[in-house]
């Protein structure tokens, strides 16, 4: 149940044309939510810096819907409303310039939240950038880090799966209200951010996700970090954005190199030219957090990943006994192999693809024919494997399982 005050600041966020650093102001001034919901535009005029249009917004109150449907969304989907004035409000974007002045929650967060990464970048990533971004989140959950991003598809979707692979703690800032799934095709994912973390939003229940929107969410992203990773990001990403906010917030921006002649190199590398902290495995990352967060995150960690993943990621590493496996002349015995068990994590098209691939190795059409799905579906599902540790990519698109 919502108490009085907070169903005020509800009422107040919805309210159109008024933004959380209005109603901040307002609130400093007259002394609660409930004071500027009722106060008089008579009251309102004597109120200094506080601009005619936004007085008549909180005179004529338009919302964008009314506050007894946003009370039923939130009840619906099972959301917690945690504004600026709460314990439990997450201490880190309390610091930032403007803070959202509510959070709608799906999902918990906690105090260990506060030691968090941000990775972000494009949403036309290419292998290599999902690969980083997927090794980078996997090796921070198992440090005991909580790994936030945008929910959008790319380098964010990757950084959530690695950290929900992980076991570890995970949270998706989002766009758009918490009603609407955006974009749609991560839907399998809420579920899962949920159990593992929190979907949030600042956003009404059904704010549907505008092109303004992601500069706002970005802050949060920003803001509720240690840090911000850019893993390949144009000169025009809104990744961009996110580590020039995080800059401003007092934060570190990190950035992964890329390859030289790609479009999505030149962003992160001109933050490399600015500044930011260049990094090629979690250990550069976690150095140039202060002190007293590698204590804490020392004490936390139970189980040491190895750094070597994200060493290369630009390439794939054989084990010998595997590249002897996998070689073109197959012995007898090779053939007489017993069949490599999918791992347990794999989704039904996972599975459908891991068992496709036949020993020593198949070619990513052979793979295709054999699934009879589309070869843009196969590469995405190819590239899950590999990074869930189940296959290996090898020269001329050939793929192997994963000896285990």
């Amino acid at each position: 149940m919502l108490s009085q005050e907070t169903s005020n600041l509800l009422h107040l966020n919805l309210i159109q044309g008024i933004g959380p650093k209005t109603v901040q102001f307002l609130i400093k001034i007259l002394g609660s939510a409930e004071k500027v919901l009722n106060a008089s535009s008579q009251e309102l005029q004597k109120i200094e810096g506080l601009s005619p249009k936004a007085r008549e917004c909180l005179i004529q109150k338009q919302l964008g819907c009314s506050l007894e449907r946003e009370l039923e969304l939130i009840h619906e989907f099972g959301c917690q409303i945690v504004t600026l004035y709460d314990e439990a409000y997450p201490s880190l974007l309390k610091e930032i310039d403007t803070p959202p002045l509510l959070l709608y929650v799906r999902g918990k967060l906690k105090i260990e939240d506060a030691l968090s990464v941000a990775i972000v970048g494009s949403r036309q990533a290419k292998d290599y950038g999902r690969r980083v971004s997927y090794q980078l989140s996997y090796q921070l959950a198992k440090r005991g880090l909580t790994v936030i991003s945008g929910f959008a598809l790319g380098i964010d979707t990757c950084a959530h799966r690695g950290a929900l692979e992980a076991d570890g703690r995970t949270i998706a800032v989002m766009g758009n209200g918490l009603s609407l799934i955006y974009p749609a095709g991560n839907s399998d994912l809420v579920e899962k951010i949920v159990e593992s973390g929190a979907l949030i939003s600042e956003f009404p229940m059904g704010m549907k996700p505008r092109s303004e929107n992601f500069p706002r969410r970005n802050r949060i992203i920003s803001g509720l970090t240690l840090g911000t990773v850019v893993v390949e990001a144009s000169n025009r990403s809104g990744a961009l954005i996110t580590a020039r906010l995080a800059s401003e917030q007092g934060r570190e921006v990190f950035a992964v190199p890329g390859e030289i002649f790609s479009e999505l190199s030149t962003g992160t590398h001109k933050l490399i030219d600015n500044g930011a902290k260049l990094i090629s495995t979690v250990d550069d990352l976690l150095e140039a957090l202060p002190q007293h967060v590698l204590s804490q995150i020392s004490a936390a960690t139970s189980t040491p990943v190895p750094d070597r993943e994200t060493e290369r990621p630009q390439t794939t590493s054989v084990k010998k006994g595997e590249l002897e496996q996998t070689s073109g002349t197959t012995s007898t015995t090779d053939k007489d192999t017993v069949p490599v068990v999918p791992p347990p994590n794999l989704t039904t098209d996972e599975k459908t693809v891991f068992n496709a691939i036949e020993m020593p190795s198949s070619h990513i059409d052979t793979i295709v024919r054999t699934t009879q799905l589309p070869i843009s579906q196969v590469s995405s599902l190819l590239l899950m494997l590999e990074l869930k540790g189940a296959i290996h990519q090898l020269p001329g698109k050939q793929f192997t399982k994963t000896s285990r």
